[in-house]
């Protein structure tokens, strides 16, 4: 494991470049917005290729924000309605960069962050403090996010905060998936097959918020419960069967089978984020050329008492835990 310079910011902060390698896999992590700048796995015939979507230099980063391709992304993670919620009897309101809603923490959330870095077993921790009103948020916050690679090469990312006044919180991370490699375009992307473990979803208004119903995928587009082909045309919710869990439990697998690369999710979260990148403008990445699993809670929570809760409170830990897993099948 090792660190090198990736670049500097205009305001001349030093952005750093970490490289983890366990277990056949090689992940670089940045620490401007704990960017996930690299997943480099073999394939079936033991051939290694990089499978998430980047960016070459840091650069590319501070002039396309928006995907938010492999960003470590907070305050809260998704959308929340109108930019507002409340909390305690008080209105917060937020940045509106998503049409009237605030979307992954406002115009400067923590995808677009310098983080502090400290070494840990085969991993990296970054860490930050997001202060009070930052993007309209309560709170000083003091967050952390550990990633590292256990002896399978699967890539594991634990979170942590505290704060010192009631506020909300959702992190995850926003990495694109190619399992035939990060270029090889959006057919091979919508051809993977997935699986998810959720027998609900959430549906949506015209503004991609959630109406409230928790809705049974049975004969439905969104029923993965079974292996099929990605395709196009998501970016919703999964309610997942198991909740909110103390320890990580898989939750899904995309499966390419023309590489014959796998790749595993597992968390603590309650909801998973598919989004198949319909969005993507073609600089550098055509829509469709990657597959986007956020686990998270679920999208407006604030304003939705009946969703698991996002709330943390002076005195209590947010913990929560992905884990990403490598393999192949033949």
């Amino acid at each position: 494991m090792h660190s090198e310079l990736f670049g500097t910011l205009p305001d001349g902060t030093p952005v750093h470049r970490w490289t983890l390698e366990r277990g056949g896999v090689r992940v670089r992590v940045l620490t401007y917005g704990g960017i996930v700048q690299s997943a480099e796995v073999p394939d079936r015939d033991g051939r290694s290729a990089q499978v998430a979507l980047a960016l070459p230099d840091l650069q590319g980063y501070l002039e396309n924000p928006g995907p938010y391709f492999g960003a470590l992304v907070g305050r809260y993670a998704n959308r929340i309605a109108n930019g507002r919620f409340q909390l305690d009897g008080s209105l917060y309101h937020l940045a509106q960069n998503n049409g009237p809603n605030s979307l992954h923490g406002g115009e400067e959330g923590f995808d677009q962050r310098v983080w502090d870095a400290e070494p840990v077993e085969y991993g990296v921790r970054l860490s930050r403090v997001s202060p009070h009103g930052e993007e309209g948020f309560p709170g000083r916050l003091e967050v952390s996010a550990t990633y590292s690679l256990d002896e399978s090469g699967a890539l594991r990312i634990a979170y942590e905060a505290v704060t010192d006044a009631p506020t909300v919180v959702n992190l995850t991370n926003h990495s694109y998936w190619n399992l035939a490699g990060a270029d090889a375009g959006s057919a091979a992307a919508a051809g993977h097959e997935l699986r998810i473990a959720a027998s609900r979803y959430t549906p949506v208004d015209a503004d991609l918020i959630p109406t409230g119903e928790l809705a049974d995928v049975d004969g439905t587009r969104f029923d993965f419960r079974a292996p099929r082909k990605a395709g196009s045309g998501y970016d919703h919710n999964f309610v997942l069967e198991k909740g909110v869990t103390s320890a990580a439990e898989q939750v899904a697998e995309l499966y390419d089978p023309a590489s014959g690369r796998v790749l595993t999710v597992a968390t603590t979260e309650p909801g998973l984020q598919l989004y198949t990148a319909d969005h993507l403008d073609g600089d550098p990445y055509a829509p469709g050329a990657g597959v986007a699993l956020e686990t998270q809670h679920f999208p407006d929570s604030p304003n939705r008492p009946e969703f698991p809760s996002t709330v943390l409170r002076p005195g209590e830990v947010f913990r929560s835990e992905t884990v990403f897993g490598f393999g192949v099948r033949d």
